[in-house]
């Protein structure tokens, strides 16, 4: 129980917007620095998705990007007291796997389009508009790993993650003017390589 400049008895402020905090990344971070494996498991649930998915379109594999994505939430539980709240946690995170992606992929060649996973279509969906939509998605897929890893990584992290061209410059460690660079030539050359597929509208 609180009180008022008056002495009057007013209620705890810990009802309110300090429980929703309780509950935000970087919430989980701070318990998580203090041993908390709870609070380990329900970052892990809410980011892991994201995280593979980036992993996986930077390693084009997914046992290896599977590795990747669980050597990333290890660094987490092992750093998290590093964390400085200078970025956003998903944007650390994301650093983080990139750079592991990354030492990994230097160890590795490159894989060709081939070797790209396909996206199954919604049963639920009509079978024409679904078959549109994944020849769609088939040939996007195709004509991103048709582009140089420094184009493709921002293409991801600008409309995958939806980050900031802030956030970008972050996780990739160059500066914003470069991001606005990278990302003014990557989506230049993916609107050329979907002309040549027949989805100029797309380069929209």
């Amino acid at each position: 129980m609180y009180h008022d400049l008056t002495g009057s008895p007013v209620a705890s402020p810990s009802r309110t917007w300090p429980q929703r905090r309780d509950h935000s990344d970087e919430a989980l971070i701070e318990k998580i620095a203090s041993g908390n494996r709870l609070a380990m498991q329900v970052l892990f649930a809410r980011h892991h998705a994201r995280v593979y998915r980036f992993v996986l379109r930077l390693v084009a594999n997914e046992a290896l990007a599977e590795d990747i994505t669980s050597e990333t939430f290890l660094s987490v539980w092992r750093q998290a007291h590093r964390f400085g709240a200078r970025s956003t946690v998903t944007t650390w995170v994301l650093a983080i796997a990139r750079y592991k992606a990354l030492a990994e992929l230097r160890r590795r060649p490159e894989p060709s389009a081939e070797n790209q996973n396909e996206e199954a279509a919604d049963p639920a969906a009509d079978p024409e508009v679904a078959l549109q939509a994944t020849h769609r998605s088939e040939i996007l897929r195709k004509c991103l790993t048709q582009l140089s890893r420094e184009h493709r990584e921002i293409i991801d992290l600008v409309y995958y993650h939806e980050k900031t061209v802030q956030e970008v410059a972050e996780v990739l460690g160059i500066p914003g003017n470069t991001v606005k660079t990278r990302m003014f030539y990557a989506r230049r050359k993916l609107a050329e390589l979907l002309r040549a597929h027949g989805v100029a509208e797309a380069s929209a």
